[in-house]
């Protein structure tokens, strides 16, 4: 469960920041998720590249985050992939101890093997289309109601259906 090279190893994390991809599916599916459990460390949960994102962490390279899950520690810490994953099980007050099989040599192969696949479905869906609901088209997600579309004429609610 090591951060990223140069950052701040060995620095205690007390806090983390989930940079999450907003327009996929999975990931907001996962972030829903994560919001309901019962933590041991606080949780942030903010869209990758958003404008947020850039001015908590200027210094992240946000086209990475939107590939690659990212976590990021009070003190620093950024951790990507199945480091990130790791360390927010670890967050979690029901997956602490997942997270500490998964930062063993095996469990880290298993963590691997799970991000790859999450990767591969979130591919399969940008390439076969199944990721329709873009904020560029005027979509917006909604916690509990889900995407609701708000573009050009439906200011006041009454969109017209195709």
């Amino acid at each position: 469960m090591a951060p990223a090279p140069g950052t701040t190893a060995g620095a205690p994390v007390r806090r983390l920041t989930v940079l999450y991809d907003a327009e996929c599916a999975l990931c907001t599916h996962v972030r829903d998720w994560l919001l309901r459990q019962p933590r041991l460390v606080p949780l942030e949960l903010v869209p990758a590249a958003s404008q947020e994102a850039r001015r908590r962490f200027p210094g992240l390279d946000h086209g990475a985050t939107l590939d690659e899950v990212t976590a990021v520690g009070d003190a620093g810490q950024v951790y990507r992939g199945a480091a990130a994953w790791v360390v927010v099980l670890w967050a979690l007050r029901r997956y602490r101890r997942l997270a500490h099989r998964l930062s063993t040599p095996k469990g880290a192969w298993l963590a691997r093997g799970a991000v790859l696949a999450a990767a591969k479905w979130r591919g399969g869906q940008r390439q076969w289309g199944g990721n329709g609901y873009r904020r560029a088209d005027g979509w917006v997600y909604e916690p509990g109601l889900g995407w609701i579309y708000t573009g050009p004429g439906c200011d006041d609610g009454a969109c017209a259906t195709g």
